[in-house]
């Protein structure tokens, strides 16, 4: 039996690890290492009760808590909006209608995989959703067109992140959830930060445009206003859903939730537009969003009993306590926090590093002096580093589905799209109130 918490937290951390690198399921592997826990701890129970009981009681307390509430309804909706946009022809009409304002910029059509994620992004809330379904259209029609792969594949690596940050973000919720943050907050303080790593990915396309031409085809597409006016009959619907969404939240007409409810009424409405509404499109959206959902709600559960474990064991106690007599600077701990959540992403996808970490970090950098809005957005951006480092990013393995390129070099494609956004962290972390603008100015 183990009394001293410290020496406890070494050993949930390696029985984490053992059973995540078994390939055991992440939500099997949270609860089976709060149990390990629980087993190795000393506790001090009254004959009348036994160990299994506290365990059964704690994982019903925590498992229930952790999905009872009404700011989780969104979601599910919001991952069946995602689906459905996915499941039907509107992201090529997207694309399609995106390509005749990019001829004349340089880098050309280049900057579509930055507009089409930050569009698609915004609609689906799914850094996954949003590669895959941009990636599919954009790959193989901007090679075929002579366009450089090293950076299609790496702007589409680094714009692909941007479902974790630009809102509404399945990440932000749940982050919302469990920091018991204002989810239309977080929404309004990603908007800035999104908008500035998107543009910091178009302007390195156009000035590697400008310096090696090379990169871009060498024959003109010329596109006339008639052409362009044309397209914006594709763009519209999916733009008019994303400011009626986004705008009723920001604009105080309805709760997040409300919002996402509106959202799948919207795709529906637009996919029925199109004429791509099909009762097998609607049945595998449906069963898409009913599996996703399921498997975050498993793994929200499972990290609750965790945390309650940490917590009824005296591990955030004695966490907190050894920080604080540390004396590490805010910064110092910032790069060791940020450092931990690089070397998760090897392991874990982004809904479970939020989930498993949110309960133990996040009150030692209150502690810190970090407010909980600014480093629900450092851990967003952070969770988007995650899924492009190597050797086992999630989006690197995506695109190699869909580009049949290594890994290897997805890695080097992406590289400086991940540079970008460790220099975002760095200037949201000089510049907090980058983060703190709209939501203070938005909202009273």
């Amino acid at each position: 039996m183990i009394s001293d918490p410290l020496i406890l937290f070494v050993a949930m951390v390696i029985a984490l690890f053992v059973f995540l690198l078994s390939g055991l399921w992440i939500g099997f592997s949270l609860f089976a290492t709060g149990i390990v826990t629980m087993l190795l701890y000393n506790f001090s129970l009254p004959p009348t009760i036994s160990i299994w009981s506290k365990i059964g009681g704690l994982i019903a307390n925590s498992s229930w808590n952790s999905l009872d509430s009404w700011s989780l309804v969104a979601l599910p909706l919001f991952i069946f909006m995602g689906e459905i946009l996915y499941h039907t022809d509107i992201s090529n009409k997207l694309f399609n209608g995106l390509l005749p304002w990019f001829s004349r910029i340089p880098g050309k059509l280049l900057h579509i995989n930055v507009v089409a994620c930050s569009l698609f992004a915004a609609v689906s809330g799914s850094s996954a959703a949003t590669t895959a379904t941009v990636g599919k259209i954009t790959l193989s029609e901007l090679q075929k067109r002579g366009y450089s792969k090293s950076l299609s594949v790496g702007s589409l690596a680094g714009a692909g992140t941007l479902g974790f940050l630009i809102p509404p973000s399945l990440i932000m919720i749940i982050y919302g959830v469990m920091s018991n943050v204002s989810i239309g907050k977080l929404f309004i303080a990603g908007i800035i930060p999104g908008l500035m790593l998107g543009f910091l990915y178009s302007f390195y396309i156009a000035i590697s445009a400008i310096l090696n031409p090379s990169i871009t085809p060498k024959t003109q597409e010329s596109y006339s206003i008639k052409d362009k006016i044309k397209s914006i009959a594709n763009l519209l619907p999916v733009v008019l859903l994303v400011l009626f969404v986004l705008g009723s939240i920001y604009l105080g007409f309805a709760t997040p939730t409300e919002a996402a409810a509106l959202g799948v009424l919207g795709a529906l409405i637009i996919a029925a537009m199109f004429k791509n509404l099909t009762w097998k499109n609607f049945s595998i959206s449906l069963i898409s969003a009913i599996k996703t959902t399921t498997m975050i709600a498993f793994i929200m559960m499972g990290a609750a009993f965790l945390s309650q474990v940490a917590g009824f064991s005296g591990i955030s106690r004695a966490l907190s306590l050894y920080v604080a007599h540390s004396h590490l600077s805010p910064y110092a701990l910032l790069f060791i926090v940020g450092f931990m959540y690089l070397m998760l992403g090897a392991i874990l996808d982004g809904v479970s590093m939020v989930v498993m970490t949110t309960p133990i970090i996040l009150p030692i950098m209150q502690q810190a002096g970090f407010e909980a809005l600014w480093f629900g957005i450092f851990l967003v951006i952070m969770v988007e580093l995650a899924q492009i480092t190597p050797p086992v990013g999630f989006s690197l393995f995506v695109i190699e589905g869909i580009s049949n390129e290594r890994v290897g070099d997805i890695i080097k494609y992406s590289f400086p799209f991940f540079a970008i956004m460790l220099f975002v962290v760095v200037i949201l972390a000089l510049f907090p109130q980058i983060v703190y603008y709209l939501p203070s100015h938005m909202i009273k």
